[in-house]
């Protein structure tokens, strides 16, 4: 492990402007993207979206890094040039999403465990060698207004990013942490709050247990947030005060980054609650995004599938980055909405 090299690549993925395209949806995960645009979900459809979002111009200034699933990291560009390479050549650092989803976990009722780590070791040393330098593992923590997530479920997600972690590190590539307590649901912010302090307590430790260098990873955490069903919804204060909160007791000063998922927010929503926290003052870490659906949904709206809506899809995508990127600087209003570039 060269732990200089990992915390160049985390520290760059999040500089200045900079943040996260999660283009990484699986299979199922795409399919009901496109059926929302009734586009049929092919490996042709996939290739072309992506390649619609990673041809872009414009967009160096705003996105350090994009994640990508194992399909897409092997695709080209229409006149051959790898989307690894055309990454790399942008200035724009290539990853890949390694876990193999979640499942239920066996004597949990309504949890669930990401399951991968078998064979991770060899996938890892394949991934660095096409042009991977950074990887994802996401963690799922249902939640509900009492019992769920049990201690036991917390832990058993946080040893396997552990463990994930280490693997990755091992071979030279930066991980993405992701610990997701669920947006679902009818908790209030509250309760929301004092799960993410747990996960992440457990998380931390598990990391150390180890031996996984703090400097050379990126946290990508849900937002502190009152599930979609509550009645009563927090204000993007409320929202900022309280993830910062969380995050300033549990997150160690030395982590490069934490990028914070979107988890079913509009657009607008989690630039806006990015944008509050960066205005709360200096944080330990630089606070920025991995988004798909906050950056991918208003595109996919604009492209529809066709090759003549392609210009405004793009036009469209360069403009969430560059609003996601203000709000990494505390910059953004939301006057800005709609306005031209």
């Amino acid at each position: 492990m060269n732990i200089d090299e990992l915390k160049s690549v985390a520290s760059a993925i999040v500089a200045q402007q900079k943040g996260i395209l999660a283009a990484d949806e699986s299979g199922p995960t795409i399919k009901k993207r496109f059926d929302a645009i009734k586009l049929e979900c092919t490996e042709e459809s996939r290739r072309r979206y992506r390649e619609i979002l990673l041809t872009t111009e414009g967009v160096e200034p705003y996105i350090g890094g994009v994640i990508l699933y194992d399909e897409t990291l092997r695709q080209s560009c229409a006149e051959g040039t790898p989307f690894a390479e055309l990454l790399t050549r942008r200035g724009i650092i290539p990853g890949i999403k390694v876990d193999g989803g979640a499942k239920p976990l066996a004597l949990h009722a309504g949890e669930k465990i990401t399951e991968g780590l078998d064979g991770l070791r060899d996938r890892l040393q394949e991934y660095r060698q096409l042009g991977a330098r950074f990887a994802k593992w996401r963690g799922v923590i249902e939640i509900n207004e009492s019992d769920i997530p049990s201690t036991s479920a917390i832990q058993a997600n946080a040893h396997a990013l552990a463990r994930y972690a280490a693997l990755c590190q091992e071979v030279g590539i930066v991980p993405i942490v992701e610990p997701e307590v669920l947006m679902d649901g009818s908790h209030n912010i509250e309760r929301c709050e004092a799960v993410t302090s747990q996960v992440l307590e457990i998380v931390f430790a598990e990391l150390d247990a180890q031996r996984v260098a703090f400097e050379g990873m990126l946290l990508k955490p849900n937002m502190v947030i009152a599930g979609m069903k509550c009645a009563q919804q927090a204000d993007v204060q409320q929202v900022a005060e309280a993830t910062m909160r969380c995050l300033a007791r549990y997150v160690p000063a030395a982590v490069p980054g934490i990028v914070f998922l979107s988890g079913g927010q509009s657009a607008q929503d989690a630039t806006a609650h990015l944008n509050a926290m960066n205005q709360l003052g200096a944080h330990p870490w630089p606070v920025s995004f991995s988004y798909g659906r906050a950056l991918q949904a208003p595109v996919l709206m604009a492209w529809k599938g066709l090759e003549q809506n392609v210009a405004e899809a793009q036009k469209t995508f360069f403009r969430r980055c560059q609003l996601n990127g203000l709000a990494r600087l505390g910059k953004y209003d939301s006057a800005m909405e709609g306005a031209s570039p």
